[in-house]
């Protein structure tokens, strides 16, 4: 863990948590207008909550809707319209509403639609996965990459070892094991590996910069290979594990790019440059290579 990073004049003026996202999202999924919907609030939808709900990829403060057991977060944004419209994309729901509408009409129409709200949800965040995730057949023998290059799963084996001149991972499960069990054990290992690695190039990164992190953690994020706050807490996907360590390098880099520069200006891009000179060709290998599922 480092200690706090300097504070910049551009970062310590804003407190948004900048993203790399993942590659070009399908098109949103749009619902039709909820202009017929009763403006009467449901029993089981509570005012929005925005202190406690996260941050939105514009750094706008998320809005918070509980249905039931179930909570839900929500953009909202304002305009002319003189119906709400609600958009499904890999950031979540987007709500549009005109402005004379009260924020309890908005959370009814949300209870309304919910049903399609959660569908869609959970639609999105599986093609998303689908992109980025390898697609491995799950049990003795199984290939997968890791870091750019082919790695086998071998299962019989009494402890759980990698070799990397054979690049042959070996688990200790029985040969007929079941495929989530595969699954887990060596969805666990790359996490480690990814912990370690990553850990290592954000502070051979870092030090190239003249930077400090506060924290980095592992993310599982459908939308987003990483993430940066003006606090200096980093967050990278642990699936970069799959790519070239080239590829990593750039997300790390990006990523503590904002430490200097919490925007995507010109100047962010030097400063890119400036620790990570081959970053277009990696930039582009990452968003035109997924691996898919």
């Amino acid at each position: 863990m480092q200690k706090s990073p300097t504070p910049h004049p551009s970062a310590a003026l804003d407190n948004r948590q900048l993203d790399l996202p993942l590659f070009a999202d399908p098109a949103p999924v749009v619902a039709p207008d909820a202009s017929s919907l009763p403006l009467t609030p449901p029993p089981a939808a509570s005012p929005g909550k925005p202190g406690k709900a996260p941050l939105a990829p514009d750094g706008t403060r998320m809005r918070t809707v509980e249905l039931g057991v179930r909570t839900l977060h929500y953009r909202l944004k304002r305009s002319s319209r003189k119906s709400i419209g609600f958009v499904i994309d890999g950031t979540g729901l987007c709500i549009t509403a005109p402005r004379w509408v009260a924020i309890a009409d908005i959370e009814n129409a949300i209870a309304e639609k919910q049903r399609w709200i959660f569908a869609k949800l959970a639609e999105w965040k599986t093609r998303t996965e689908q992109r980025v995730l390898p697609r491995v057949e799950w049990s003795d023998g199984a290939e997968l990459p890791f870091l750019g290059k082919p790695i086998a799963v071998k299962l019989g084996a009494s402890l759980l070892a990698f070799d990397e001149a054979t690049r042959v991972l070996a688990l200790p499960l029985p040969p007929h094991a079941e495929a989530q069990q595969i699954k887990d054990r060596v969805t666990g290992w790359l996490q480690g590996e990814a912990t370690r690695i990553f850990g290592e190039r954000l502070v051979v990164y870092a030090e190239k910069l003249g930077v400090s992190f506060r924290s980095y953690a592992l993310s599982s994020a459908a939308t987003r290979w990483g993430s940066c706050s003006s606090e200096g807490r980093i967050r990278l996907n642990w699936r970069l594990i799959h790519f070239p360590l080239s590829v990593v390098d750039y997300v790390v880099a990006h990523e503590l790019a904002h430490l200097r520069e919490m925007n995507h200006s010109p100047r962010f891009w030097r400063t890119v440059e400036s620790i990570f000179p081959e970053f277009r060709e990696a930039r582009k290998q990452l968003k035109q290579c997924p691996v898919e599922m």
